[in-house]
């Protein structure tokens, strides 16, 4: 068995992190102050070392399409429509309306509306009713947690050979391990984790960035 190789992250470290990567970007900034006056919903913000890391991973793969399941107020679908060619499409899963008015305002801001296609509502309804040739590059998936599997099932069907789809709060602030938890989200994400551990129609690997997040890249 390899030999254990990880830190543990205090504040100091972690600002040390964010720091040292291309994290500082004044629109996503704004839209992070903005979020924050929205109070308790505001933790559910992505980080921006989270942002910086989707953006470069799209780019990296050369998605021209993607999807984001759970958009919030906009501030990864940002990241992503903005590592998209000027001909790419974000098909955006939103279900809370007023969210979606902050997401489209600041999206106009950056100059990437055109790119992105916002799907108000349930969105299961949404991914079922795509066409059966609709192919996705790229998938982000961070909505309500009991319904991981059917959202990840759909992706994965639109997903185009080598696609990345990546998953957040897969560590669920470490109650994944924490067997006295039996909530609902929690058991969800555990129940989750373990399907994508021996899922063999993907490669996968979980990362302890931000609140976890897992990347499968479909076979």
């Amino acid at each position: 068995m390899a030999a254990e190789k990880f830190i543990t992250l205090n504040s100091e470290l972690y600002a040390y992190v964010v720091a040292h990567g291309h994290n500082d970007d004044p629109l996503l900034a704004e839209l992070a102050a903005e979020t924050g006056r929205l109070g308790p919903p505001s933790a559910m913000q992505i980080t921006p070392e989270e942002g910086t890391l989707m953006g470069m991973l799209a780019r990296a793969i050369g998605a021209r399409e993607a999807l984001e399941v759970g958009t919030f107020t906009g501030y990864s679908a940002l990241c992503v429509a903005r590592a998209l060619p000027a001909d790419g499409r974000l098909l955006c899963c939103e279900i809370n309306r007023s969210w979606a008015v902050i997401a489209r305002r600041f999206w106009d801001k950056a100059g990437v509306a055109h790119k992105i296609e916002l799907a108000v509502g349930p969105a299961l309804q949404t991914l079922r009713a795509l066409p059966a040739e609709r192919r996705f590059d790229f998938a982000f998936i961070d909505a309500d947690k009991p319904n991981y599997r059917g959202y990840y099932e759909e992706a994965l069907r639109h997903a185009r050979t080598g696609a990345l789809i990546l998953i957040d709060n897969v560590l669920w602030a470490g109650k994944v391990i924490d067997l006295s938890d039996q909530s609902d989200d929690t058991r969800a994400i555990r129940e989750f984790n373990d399907f994508i551990a021996a899922d063999p129609r993907v490669e996968a690997v979980m990362l302890p960035a931000a609140d976890g997040i897992t990347l499968a890249r479909k076979k």
